[in-house]
């Protein structure tokens, strides 16, 4: 399917999530092409891409919750809103098993209520964030989008909630809603360190051994952020042309254990003498998931730009520059204190 960026100028868009790794990307590149942005911002994070790069002061600002039903209704009908990415959600594997309840009612809830305030003000089109967690586990592999969703822990359950949702809401009212289930995201801008790419490039950096909580020999497929926010908007333009996608696969297709994630950071780098301390403490997680990308690559004719290696190349020199920018800006004010 050929690109429409055409249809970014001046269109309404409505992105929850935007202080998100993801959402950074997606709104970065919808004013890259010309759209009018809206963001819905639970909480002010100084250390997001949304604020780090003044992006937040190009698009138009909802302070608010998912929860809070009217605030979502108003916001899409107030800015004319014509497509929305529905990208917020609760992402944390092991606080969502801490919090199942908090976690439920973000990615749940959430989701009901952004294609609830879409059907009402009768949105274009909806472009859900689900991910390859929502088949929860399975022996077959790779997943297909045809293979039933079968989330057992909390995380997990809580995806598969919204993509049935999120179909419901296609089905029975006719509307444009595209669910896009991604495998593991990594990219520049993620601070959360406690996940895996963000956490050994750090360690690495600052020559420390990266603790995997794991045995290392749980299986991911990967997906480069960068091209993920493609995905989404490739999404909504095959939408606005009639398609219908339904639920669509997005990855690298890749088959990597946590050893192999690690061993190539530490290759990339030029440490490998760091070699990893294994705590193998992880559980209530899917020991092995990678997807097939095989409709993505027929309907939407999608393809990632950047293989792994040239990613997290890329990932790499992201993370080195805000390390050097941090180590500074420290360095100024210990020098500051000492005057």
């Amino acid at each position: 399917m050929e690109r429409d960026e055409l249809m970014w100028q001046g269109r309404s868009v409505f992105v929850t999530g935007a202080t998100g790794l993801l959402g950074g990307w997606v709104v970065r590149r919808l004013l890259d092409v010309g759209a009018d942005v809206t963001a819905l911002i639970r909480d002010h994070n100084p250390k997001s891409m949304l604020v780090r790069e003044g992006l937040i002061n190009q698009v138009n600002g909802v302070y608010g919750s998912l929860e809070d039903a009217d605030l979502i209704k108003r916001s899409l009908a107030e800015y004319g809103v014509e497509t929305v990415f529905h990208l917020a959600a609760q992402p944390l594997v092991g606080v969502a098993k801490i919090d199942p309840v908090g976690t439920l009612r973000i990615n749940v809830a959430g989701t009901w209520n952004v294609l609830e305030g879409a059907r009402t003000t009768k949105v274009k089109q909806v472009v859900v964030a689900s991910s390859d967690k929502a088949y929860g586990s399975s022996d077959r592999l790779p997943y297909k989008e045809d293979y039933p969703l079968q989330g057992a822990y909390p995380y997990d359950a809580s995806k598969s909630c919204t993509d049935i949702i999120s179909n419901m809401y296609a089905t029975t009212y006719d509307m444009a809603v595209g669910v896009v289930r991604c495998a593991n995201l990594f990219g520049g801008g993620d601070l959360n360190f406690s996940r895996t790419f963000p956490g050994v490039i750090k360690s690495t950096y600052y020559g420390q051994r990266f603790q995997i909580r794991s045995d290392g020999k749980f299986v991911r497929d990967f997906l480069y952020v960068k091209d993920a926010a493609e995905a989404y908007l490739l999404m909504a333009e095959a939408m606005e042309k009639g398609l219908r996608p339904g639920a669509v696969n997005f990855s690298l297709e890749s088959k990597l254990n946590v050893l192999e994630c690690v061993d190539m950071v530490l290759d990339l780098m030029d440490r490998r003498d760091l070699k990893p301390e294994i705590l193998n403490q992880a559980s209530a997680e899917i020991r092995e998931q990678y997807l097939s990308c095989a409709k993505a690559a027929s309907l939407l004719g999608w393809r990632p730009s950047s293989g792994m290696r040239d990613a997290l190349k890329e990932t790499i020199a992201w993370y080195s520059k805000h390390f050097e920018s941090l180590d500074r800006e420290a360095h100024g004010i210990a020098a500051a204190a000492e005057v």
